[in-house]
């Protein structure tokens, strides 16, 4: 399982993040995620119906995604938290 070093000492978990939203919110949703405190790396999904929008981030930074997202007019509830690529099937999973 891959850890990083959070703030204030605290391990915490490396983890893969994706919030879906129709091909015409995209743009604000981008502009959102790059206001960010960190830096964010996205790969797109697109769909007919809807883009997919997946980036690595630390476990402690998902509490400041949902408030970004809520703070611009999306759901919080939208956003999706799973093990980060490549870690172990052990791994603990962190539920939204």
């Amino acid at each position: 399982m891959e850890f990083l070093l959070g703030p204030v000492g605290i391990k915490d978990e490396l983890v893969s993040l994706r919030v879906s939203v129709e091909p015409r919110l995209l743009e604000d949703l981008l502009e959102t995620l790059a206001r960010l405190d960190f830096p964010v790396n996205p790969q797109l999904y697109h769909r007919p119906v809807q883009v997919t929008v997946e980036f690595p981030a630390s476990s402690t930074r998902v509490e400041d995604v949902r408030d970004a997202l809520s703070n611009n007019g999306f759901s919080a509830s939208s956003l999706k938290v799973t093990r980060a690529r490549g870690q172990q099937p052990d791994a603990p999973v962190i539920r939204p």
